[in-house]
């Protein structure tokens, strides 16, 4: 009875640390994004090169080309984003046309950005950079497919 009493004692123990932990990642996501926002494109994207550099160890030539592209994509960002804000409080909602053109756009620009890093990089260095965006372009999809989830299982309520 005593050995059941403290393992049981043992995974409440646990499962309460685990818990303090979660809470505490959210916590330090919301202050990075909080940080994000204040941050000026330029400064993003200087700090999106430096660590470019230290992962794929760039040249310097190879880091002002890529310091360029990516002051260059931050600032599209930026005014994608007062676009769509600038919608938001409007109240507008975008026409089907207007989506998938925002969609081919944004394509597009992947594609460019995409070939010209393949110019800016070596064979090696090019592998190691299509690893590190998938690798993060999969990290953002898992939380939006937790998200869809439960929007699913609470549509088949719904229905029930």
């Amino acid at each position: 009875m005593k050995k059941i009493l403290i393992v049981a004692l043992a995974l409440f123990a646990l499962q309460v640390t685990a818990q303090d932990k979660k809470e505490d990642r959210k916590e330090l996501r919301k202050e990075k994004m909080e940080q994000h926002k204040n941050m000026d494109p330029i400064e993003m994207a200087k700090i999106n090169t430096k660590k470019m550099t230290l992962a794929l160890d760039l040249s310097q030539d190879q880091q002002n080309k890529v310091e360029k592209l990516n002051i260059k994509n931050a600032e599209l960002r930026k005014t994608g984003m007062e676009k769509r804000m600038a919608l938001k409080d409007a109240d507008k909602k975008l026409t089907p046309d207007d989506k998938l053109k925002r969609k081919n756009d944004k394509l597009d620009h992947q594609i460019a950005t995409k070939r010209e890093m393949k110019k800016i990089l070596t064979p090696e260095q090019y592998e190691k950079y299509n690893k590190m965006s998938k690798k993060r372009i999969m990290k953002g999809k898992r939380g939006k497919m937790k998200h869809k989830k439960g929007e699913k299982r609470d549509h088949k309520m719904e229905k029930e």
